[in-house]
């Protein structure tokens, strides 16, 4: 699967291969904030239920699984300065070691240095508020960090909402490993995350949805089979649409008895049949099996078709890391950074409104998801939308 991830069909995140040089971006985050002001949590924590082995501890002293946890939440306290892309990259120094920092292996403050002193939103450590808000986990991309899509994370958080994620790591791994294997792991992250979000006073535990990207798609699809505290999944791009023969190879994963409601954001790929078929070097079962979202009978499925997003552009970090001479290399037909940023922000709304719809019951939600893209502004050429509700 790694040589599919470098050959741009599948940009499973920290995989892609990109020159260690700083990189002059062309993204920008077109939503405005919601109403309240967001703050940062970061959590270090542990899952002792599961051994984690890290270079230069003892070998004497089992290691429980580092968890760094990256919590947003809406605050009543909008003083403080924001987090800035380079303090969201140096959180990469500790994902593994809280109490030694690797500076030196950490590809991000190299990658992203030009973005370093843009300001974003979340102030770290901000007062929360004394209200309860839905949770969403955020699962990331195969081997990524776990603010990935802070840009995103942020905007639910400013609009009543508690984002909570972590890295996607493999069982005894830095990097996830492409197989079940990993995204079990995963799986068991997310669900450890959620057993945390219900410690926090302002959280509301009756309503949890997981958002994801490309491989943590196919680990909140897991996930959410086997924990009923999900009660919706936002997918962008995920891979249990192009890996439907690990989903079967679960044995417990059945998209057909899924009940709960899913929006899932496609990306273009003009060559997919050719392509995967090209660069694909994992298990050729990996791709067999019944399609998941024709499978989602039981739940909502509101499918949106990004026609001009290559898989890439649904993470703000990787954007921005990008040269326009890479971002050339994923680019679809002539949609240039521009429409990829305009594609981005519609992504970012219509997962909020899908959020306030199902988790919110917000019936003024539920009819912009309704609602043609052209009623809702949407420029033409950007995407289409389905929605089908559960039978």
């Amino acid at each position: 699967m790694k040589t599919l991830v470098r050959c741009g069909l599948m940009v499973l995140a920290a995989c892609v291969v990109v020159p260690v040089v700083a990189q002059t971006t062309s993204f920008r985050f077109l939503e405005k904030p919601g109403p309240h002001p967001v703050g940062l949590k970061v959590v270090e924590q542990y899952d002792r239920s599961r051994s984690f082995p890290v270079e230069g501890a003892k070998a004497s002293t089992p290691s429980a699984r580092p968890i760094q946890t990256l919590v947003w939440y809406p605050s009543d306290d909008g003083e403080g300065h924001p987090m800035t892309v380079g303090d969201y990259a140096k959180l990469a120094d500790t994902e593994v070691r809280f109490d030694a920092p690797d500076e030196r292996g950490n590809k991000w403050r190299v990658q992203l240095k030009s973005s370093f002193d843009e300001p974003l939103h979340a102030v770290q450590d901000a007062r929360p508020d004394k209200h309860r808000y839905p949770v969403v986990i955020y699962a990331p991309s195969d081997s990524s960090i776990s603010w990935e899509n802070a840009d995103l994370c942020e905007y639910l958080a400013s609009h009543g909402y508690v984002v909570i994620a972590s890295p996607s790591m493999g069982a005894s791994t830095r990097d996830m490993t492409d197989d079940r294997a990993g995204i079990d792991t995963q799986a068991r992250d997310i669900a450890f995350l959620i057993t945390y979000a219900a410690t926090r006073t302002d959280v509301d535990m009756t309503h949890v949805a997981v958002a994801s990207w490309s491989w943590g798609g196919i680990s909140s699809l897991f996930a959410a089979a086997r924990d009923p505290r999900i009660k919706a999944l936002v997918a962008l791009d995920g891979s249990m649409r192009y890996f439907p023969g690990l989903v079967k190879k679960a044995g417990d994963v059945h998209p057909e008895r899924m009940t709960i409601p899913l929006i899932f954001f496609t990306a273009e790929y003009p060559n997919y049949l050719e392509d995967i078929e090209r660069f694909q070097d994992g298990p050729a079962e990996n791709l067999v099996g019944p399609n998941v979202l024709n499978a989602w009978t039981q739940g909502d499925l509101v499918t949106v078709n990004m026609i001009g997003m290559s898989h890439g552009e649904f993470s703000s970090m990787f954007r921005r890391r990008k040269s326009p001479e890479r971002f050339a290399e994923d680019q679809v037909a002539d949609y240039g950074p521009d429409d990829a940023n305009d594609g981005y922000a519609w992504a970012a709304r219509y997962s909020l409104a899908f959020l306030d719809a199902y988790l919110k019951r917000d019936a003024s939600a539920l009819a912009f998801l309704k609602a043609t893209p052209a009623a809702n502004g949407v420029p033409k050429h950007t995407m289409a939308i389905t929605l089908r509700p559960h039978k």
